[in-house]
């Protein structure tokens, strides 16, 4: 004969307040993790607050902490912003959506420019992200004849520009006539930045 008893549930004790110390060890456990900038650093150490509570004398200081943490170098928003930069471009984002990615991020304003990708970049970052997904020039026809239909060369170009491209960028790879054009195109950005 089978019990057709409900288990129990456990009820879920609160979540012990946060003090000094334990904000602390939060604080260098999450910077030992993850690379991170000091906005986000303190994003994270306010939503702990929130969650668990503050149990110690006086307010809890996460500006102090994460300043502290810049000044032992364990957080640098600008080696942050260069790495995030580098990845989103190598995967292919443009300019705006890396600028948005620091923004996000709680980069400041001067870092994010001194970091915003040249022209060389946007355009190989574009030229990969074409490449990748087989985009305009890259196109790779399922049957012999198949041409690129102009409903999927919108749709590519929308998704390029979601990707945060610019519209001129796009337009030039788009309408490149094979992917040595594209390469051609990127090599004079190349060229000229030297």
């Amino acid at each position: 004969m089978r019990d057709n008893r409900q288990p129990r549930k456990r009820e879920k004790r609160p979540p012990k307040p946060l003090d000094s110390a334990r904000l602390q060890e939060l604080a260098l456990a999450y910077v030992a993790r993850y690379s991170t900038s000091t906005s986000k650093l303190e994003a994270y150490l306010n939503r702990k607050l929130r969650e668990k509570g503050w149990d110690d004398e006086g307010e809890p200081d996460v500006k102090a902490i994460s300043a502290r943490y810049v000044e032992l170098g364990y957080i640098d928003d600008a080696a942050y912003a260069k790495m995030k930069v580098g990845g989103l471009l190598n995967r292919g984002y443009g300019a705006r959506r890396v600028s948005q990615a620091l923004y996000a991020a709680g980069i400041d304003e001067h870092i994010r420019e001194d970091v915003a990708p040249d022209e060389f970049k946007k355009r190989e970052a574009l030229q990969t992200m074409a490449r990748k997904r087989r985009f305009g020039p890259y196109f790779v026809p399922k049957f012999n004849g198949d041409e690129l239909e102009r409903d999927r060369r919108e749709k590519q170009i929308a998704a390029l520009l979601r990707a945060g491209h610019g519209f001129d960028l796009v337009r030039a790879v788009m309408n490149a006539k094979d992917a040595d054009a594209v390469e051609e195109w990127v090599a004079e950005a190349r060229e000229e930045e030297f």
